[in-house]
């Protein structure tokens, strides 16, 4: 004989019990959230390779030296289809994710996702508007050897490309710290609508 009521109510899982297969929305949103990570922190991680190491060491360098080996550096990347993968992913997977918890309605992981995306869309766009311009002007030189007035265009470069760089690689850090924080919200909060599913 059942020492339970029989209008004792059946047993139903907590908020934090789990049971079954993970919902649908874990397949999508971590994903996201981690190859937004691995792109940003490329991007950042290139940007920061050139502060600290290319662009030094390439100032040590005559004006024709200097510019020969910066066109060599701009045709390679320019050329490589893995970068330009990369350098785009990294905003349109940030983007994709701060949709899907919109939509989820975690807040507290979507606000740092459009922080993310914010910084690195600045990043992108001085990439666009100042470092590929000034990249052209580079190249349109042709020869550095046989150029004119070679010195002057060299430090108009340098004037310009190396701190529009630096600021570069301070967005996509501050874009990459914002998606490390939204990754940590994501483990540790829950909306009021999951509570429910």
């Amino acid at each position: 004989m059942s020492h339970y009521s029989p209008h004792a109510a059946p047993y139903s899982a907590g908020p934090g019990r789990h049971s079954g297969a993970p919902p649908a929305r874990d397949r999508v949103t971590v994903p996201l959230l981690v190859a937004s990570v691995l792109c940003t922190g490329l991007m950042a991680g290139l940007f920061f390779a050139y502060d600290i190491s290319v662009m030094p060491g390439l100032a040590e360098l005559d004006d024709a030296a200097y510019a020969t080996a910066m066109q060599r550096f701009n045709a390679v990347i320019d050329g490589s289809a893995l970068f330009g993968l990369v350098f785009l992913a990294a905003l349109g997977l940030t983007v994709a994710a701060a949709i899907v918890a919109f939509r989820r309605k975690r807040r507290a992981v979507a606000l740092p996702l459009t922080v993310a995306a914010v910084c690195y869309l600045l990043a992108l766009v001085l990439t666009v508007a100042v470092s590929l311009p000034l990249n052209a002007d580079l190249a349109a030189l042709g020869d550095p050897a046989s150029a004119q007035d070679l010195h002057a265009v060299i430090d108009d470069f340098k004037s310009v490309w190396v701190p529009v760089n630096v600021f570069r690689t301070l967005l996509c850090v501050l874009s990459l710290g914002a998606l490390c924080a939204a990754l940590l919200r994501y483990e540790k909060t829950d909306s009021p609508v999951e509570l429910r599913q």
